[in-house]
């Protein structure tokens, strides 16, 4: 498999989290496949039944968030936990949901961050209640400052970077990058990465991927009023599916890359539709979420000494998409 150049530390973290999944992941499988048929109830661990509740800002419907939520119930089922899991996308049900995991008197809060000062006020009661908290995939810039023992998850502005970076090498001229949901700080952060790496000039587009249709149609309008496009950049795997339509709706010869994973962007990685992919790999997300949390209740173990635990970017390219194809379509990649 070709992978992107990474720094060291980076690397090593890397290696790190494909190492506890590679094996963990196929143990915490086979533990939840025993629990389903009656073999193993008790789970894979002799700690006591904690219970640990999820709270994300997207989830419903989402090929991604199911991903994430896949590792967490299989390090759960490994792990003797009782998992629970809720998202919405409105800010403010979000902060219900974690209020509703308060209540419920969690022994662990794993939340996501895409719009981190809105959930400061409620997290800071679940810190006073006790609740230890490790925040995923967004929000790292505010993981600390709320209390949370660590982020997991990769830095947007690093994985923009190698985003850029990939598009100078690939000799592309001109980037439209299309960002998807408006106030989403990962999303602002990993195009300003790849303007800051990429050779050349980089534009911005909002549209709303609520609104699949429109966002086709704002981006097959851009590149019709701008001929000296020749790259669009999208910062998830349904973006990606809706970019490639649009880019058949100018009706020009431009290259479409991505970030994140998903079936149809391997096989446009396969079929040489998309160029390549910057994946974050979110079962580790979610795995090592769940797995952190039992280690610190069961021995006070914390990771990352302050810092993130990276569990990206690699820059998959089709070079990866064979191997790739098997893990995507089992929902672990």
């Amino acid at each position: 498999m070709r992978i992107a150049v990474l720094p060291a530390v980076l690397l090593a973290a890397l290696l790190l989290a494909a190492g506890c999944s590679s094996t963990g992941g196929l143990r915490a499988e086979q533990a939840r496949n025993r629990a389903a048929a009656g073999a193993g109830a008790g789970g894979a661990v002799d700690t006591p039944r904690w219970k640990i509740a999820m709270v994300t800002h997207a989830g419903a419907g989402d090929a991604f968030w199911d991903t994430v939520r896949k590792g967490a119930e299989q390090a759960a089922a490994k792990d003797n936990i009782t998992f629970l899991y809720s998202n919405d996308a409105q800010t403010q049900n979000q902060v219900q949901l974690v209020q509703a995991a308060i209540d419920q008197r969690v022994d662990g809060l794993l939340v996501s961050l895409a719009k981190g000062d809105a959930l400061g006020p409620v997290l800071a009661k679940a810190r006073a209640a006790g609740i230890p908290l490790i925040s995923i995939n967004s929000g790292a810039e505010f993981s600390a400052g709320f209390g949370a023992l660590t982020h997991i998850g990769q830095d947007e502005t690093t994985a923009g970077q190698a985003a850029g970076t990939t598009l100078s090498g690939r000799g592309r001229r001109n980037v439209l990058c299309v960002i998807h949901e408006q106030g989403n700080v990962g999303q602002e952060q990993r195009c300003a990465g790849a303007r800051s790496a990429f050779g050349g000039p980089l534009q911005t587009l909002y549209v709303d991927g609520v609104n699949l249709p429109d966002a086709r149609a704002s981006i097959a309008a851009k590149l019709q009023a701008d001929p000296a496009l020749d790259t669009v950049l999208t910062l998830s795997a349904p973006l990606a599916a809706t970019g490639l339509q649009a880019i058949r709706d100018a009706r020009r010869p431009v290259e479409l890359d991505t970030f994140d994973l998903g079936t149809q962007v391997v096989t446009g990685l396969q079929a040489g539709t998309v160029g390549f992919a910057v994946d974050q790999q979110p079962y580790l997300q979610g795995y090592e979420g769940v797995d952190l949390l039992w280690l610190y209740r069961s021995n006070l173990d914390v990771l990352g000494g302050g810092k993130p635990v990276l569990t990206g970017p690699q820059v998959l390219t089709k070079d990866d998409a064979a191997a790739l194809a098997t893990y995507v379509a089992r929902g672990t990649r």
